[in-house]
C-alpha cells in the first residue's frame, strides 16, 4: 500500500477525532457538508464516520489512478487542519482554566 494513502487515512482518523472532541465541548462542525451529514444521519457520530469513509474511499481512488501529487496536497491540507484543530482546543481549554 502507498504511503501516502496510509498517511491519508491516518490524517482522516485524526480529524475524526479532533471533530468528535469540539462536538464534545458544544463546538459546531464548521463544514456545512459535513454538518448536513451529520443532521439527516440517525446520530451525529455516524453522520460523520460516513463522511470519513466517503473520504478514505476518495483517496484510495486517488491512489489507483496514480494521482500521488493530489494526494500529497490533500495531506498537507489536512495535516494543516488537525494542527489548527488541536491548536483550537488547547487555547479553549487553557482559556477555561484561566476563567477568560
Amino acid at each position: 500500500m502507498n504511503q501516502l494513502l496510509v498517511q491519508y487515512s491516518y490524517l482522516q482518523i485524526l480529524d475524526f477525532l479532533t471533530t468528535v472532541a469540539f462536538l464534545l465541548n458544544g463546538i459546531q462542525e464548521g463544514n456545512p457538508l459535513v454538518r448536513m451529514a451529520m443532521v439527516v444521519s440517525p446520530h451525529p457520530v455516524w453522520g460523520l464516520i460516513m463522511v470519513k469513509v466517503a473520504a478514505v474511499c476518495l483517496g484510495v481512488f486517488c491512489w489507483k489512478q496514480g494521482r500521488n501529487q493530489v494526494l500529497t496536497r490533500i495531506n498537507l491540507l489536512f495535516a494543516a487542519v488537525v494542527a489548527w484543530n488541536l491548536t483550537a482546543l488547547i487555547a479553549g481549554m487553557v482559556q477555561d482554566r484561566a476563567g477568560v
